[in-house]
C-alpha cells in the first residue's frame, strides 16, 4: 500500500499564485491550471476554495455567462 505523502504547498495558496501571475481568469482556465499543480482536484474542491476565498475577500467572483464565473484577486 503506497503512502501518502503530505503537500509542500496548500492547494489555495497556489491558487492565488495563479491569479497573481496570470491575472483574472475564467473558472474553467484556473481549474485547468491548477489540475497541473494539484491533480487530486476536482470541481468540488475548486468550488469550495473559491468560496473560503471569497469569504475572506481575497478573490472576487462574478457570473459570466450561463455556468461560468470570471475570477479575480482583490488588492
Amino acid at each position: 500500500m503506497p503512502a501518502k505523502t503530505w503537500k509542500t504547498r496548500p492547494a489555495y495558496f497556489v491558487l492565488l499564485e495563479i491569479l497573481q501571475k496570470k491575472g483574472s481568469m475564467s473558472d474553467t482556465d484556473l481549474f485547468e491550471a491548477l489540475s497541473g499543480e494539484c491533480p487530486d482536484l476536482g470541481l468540488r474542491d475548486l468550488n469550495e476554495l473559491l468560496m473560503r476565498l471569497e469569504i475572506s475577500g481575497k478573490i472576487r467572483t462574478t457570473s459570466m455567462a450561463r455556468g461560468k464565473r470570471h475570477i479575480e484577486l482583490v488588492t
